[in-house]
């Protein structure tokens, strides 16, 4: 490994520390700025309708002190960090006694089987489409490229609306919402495994087909920006046959959409939380919604928390990889 190389590393670790200090204190900070008071909202909820004033404040001063409320900000501040480095993350507001890590553990499986297969099935048939377009040119571009536009202009809640009330209200062809038929009970059989399947289409679909309208439209601008460039035209000139230049292209056209890929992997648990409400699906993106509508500050400074060390690590990772894969960047250590 060159100096050049380890410089570079070394500059990328250390805007990586900075980056998640600040992110940690802006996640602890950011949630508690929200209007209203998560203990009497608890409270009047428990407390019975005959209760005196003073059993009422005993009450708050409980959770109070259950929920690390009684400390000044800097002290709730450590213990949110201690919490954290635990991978507990406190007790939740809205489902006490139930810790936060039990309720991300409950729904962080749901999100991965969902996301992850989404983002990549939309990455893959985006990038084909539009590196096809882009080569093919002619009727398959003419048609392609205004309906990948189309697709792409969609927000993701539109779309989700659009396949739930076609498909499921208006066909009767998939479930309403949900992960699973109600009264099943979680296991490894053929029912609930072809529950799971059924509900699993439209959430799935309606994340895909945002993800391929970006992807081919994103995909076909670069190769067309590659095959035009002048390293293409003279690889022709000097009878470089065309199978091995489109490689080169392609190979070249790829990288900002590895980025985009990157991205969409560490921003996977904020993008589940469209389709996750609209479908009811129990993963993180419905979790952290209940979280929001009931200011449990615990679980949403968890779930903000996760998402942001995501995309610092893919953020971290495509760096890295960059100074192996790009040979600008690899070019640029040795200056």
């Amino acid at each position: 490994m060159t100096k050049g190389m380890k410089k570079y590393f070394k500059k990328k670790i250390f805007w990586f520390i900075i980056t998640f200090i600040a992110a940690v204190i802006l996640n602890f900070i950011l949630p508690r700025m929200m209007p209203g008071d998560p203990v009497n909202a608890i409270v009047g909820k428990s407390i019975s309708p005959g209760a005196t004033p003073e059993q009422v404040q005993e009450q708050i001063e409980f959770y109070k002190h259950q929920f690390g409320l009684d400390k000044n900000l800097l002290g709730q501040f450590f213990d949110f960090v201690k919490n954290a480095a635990k991978g507990t993350f406190g007790i939740s507001y809205s489902q006490y006694p139930r810790t936060v890590s039990d309720i991300i553990g409950a729904g962080v499986w749901w999100t991965v089987a969902l996301q992850l297969p989404a983002i990549l099935t939309g990455w893959i048939l985006g990038n084909l489409l539009g590196a096809l377009a882009a080569y093919r040119r002619g009727v398959f571009d003419k048609v392609l490229m205004p309906l990948s536009l189309f697709i792409s202009a969609i927000p993701a809640f539109g779309a989700a609306v659009i396949l739930l009330v076609v498909f499921a209200v208006n066909l009767g062809v998939a479930p309403v919402n949900g992960a699973y038929e109600p009264g099943l009970v979680p296991g490894f059989n053929a029912k609930f495994i072809a529950s799971v399947i059924s509900h699993y289409q439209l959430p799935f679909w309606s994340i895909v087909l945002i993800a391929i309208g970006g992807q081919a439209v994103g995909m076909r601008s670069m190769s067309i920006y590659e095959l035009n460039a002048d390293y293409v035209k003279y690889s022709r000139f000097l009878g470089i046959k065309d199978g091995r230049i489109v490689r080169y292209v392609f190979r070249n056209a790829m990288l900002p959409q590895v980025t985009g890929l990157a991205m969409s992997i560490g921003t996977m648990v904020g993008g589940a939380l469209v389709a996750e409400t609209i479908f009811s699906y129990p993963g993180l993106g419905m979790a952290m919604y209940s979280a929001i509508t009931q200011s449990d500050y615990p679980v949403i400074s968890a779930c903000t928390l996760i998402i942001t060390l995501m995309v610092l690590i893919a953020s971290f990772c495509l760096d890295i990889i960059y100074a192996f894969i790009d040979p600008r960047v690899k070019a640029a250590q040795f200056d």
